[in-house]
């Protein structure tokens, strides 16, 4: 694999990563009200670093897309597999998956996590598919 591949899926992964925290955390100030809402910085540095690990965790990950010997479902599955057990670590690592208060906010917070996920896959997907068909156009 060359350097360059590497370096752009990892820049990638700290960028998606970061918009994606940065994302839920407007969120969460809209759902309560941003004068209602302070983050210490401690948890912008947790949430500026625990989201470049999980960006880089499902970006690397991604390079499973060039074996073409292995079906996209399976392809799919080897990628959220790993992205999510990175996520779920981190996320259980820095105390955004509230472990004390009950089933209901875990299956709460994984749906939100899977529902996430799946958005910015299929983008990657929409993006790549087109992008793919242009060249083939071009080929012919």
């Amino acid at each position: 694999m060359k350097i360059t591949v590497l370096l752009e899926r990892l820049a990638l992964g700290a960028f998606v990563g970061c918009f994606i925290v940065a994302l839920i955390e407007v969120l969460m100030a809209f759902q309560s009200g941003p004068q209602n809402v302070s983050f210490s910085g401690y948890d912008v540095i947790n949430a500026f670093f625990g989201s470049i690990v999980i960006g880089w965790a499902f970006s690397l990950s991604g390079l499973i897309y060039d074996r073409e010997d292995l079906s996209l479902p399976l392809q799919v599955m080897f990628q959220m597999g790993i992205g999510f057990a990175v996520l779920f670590s981190v996320a259980i690592y820095l105390g955004w998956l509230p472990l004390n208060f009950g089933i209901g906010v875990i299956v709460e917070w994984i749906i939100i996590a899977v529902i996430f996920a799946s958005v910015f896959w299929l983008g990657f997907y929409i993006y790549y598919y087109l992008e793919a068909r242009e060249i083939n156009q071009k080929l012919e």
